[in-house]
């Protein structure tokens, strides 16, 4: 298993706004910067799936697998011979609104998807939670 997390903790942010920019995914290329588009019908639920497109690459299915609101949500990427777990996680606390990115891939095949996809996404990590707070702060202040 092969796993990667950040953390920061934000001041002036409500988690409510955040969960709100994390459910519509639809628009997550608009804090997501690799991404073409995102596209999902249906509910933000467990079980449901979207579609994201990363500039460059293929569109991937991904499913969501886990789902709390205003809290959590986890979703999977099936690959040959690998899975993508990426959790996403919001904490209220004394400094301010934490927020968690845990990036977990399994399987026999996991050291060909690490180097193809998921050490990127680890190291966008930091940027793209930093747009998506400065998304949330200019759209609900």
């Amino acid at each position: 298993m092969w796993s990667k997390t950040y953390s920061k903790t934000f001041q002036g942010i409500r988690k409510e706004d955040i969960w709100r920019i994390w459910t519509d995914v639809n628009n997550w290329s608009q804090w997501h910067g690799d991404l073409d588009h995102c596209k999902m019908e249906g509910p933000f639920e467990v079980g449901n799936h979207f579609m994201l497109k990363p500039k460059g690459m293929r569109p991937v299915k991904i499913k969501l697998t886990e789902v709390k609101v205003d809290h959590s949500f986890t979703d999977c990427t099936s690959f040959p011979g690998a899975k993508m777990i990426d959790t996403h996680a919001l904490e209220e606390t004394a400094e301010g609104l934490k927020l968690t990115n845990t990036l977990v891939v399994t399987g026999p095949l996991k050291w060909l998807w690490i180097k193809l996809v998921a050490q990127n996404v680890a190291n966008t990590a930091a940027d793209e939670m930093q747009a998506l707070v400065d998304l949330a702060r200019a759209k609900y202040g």
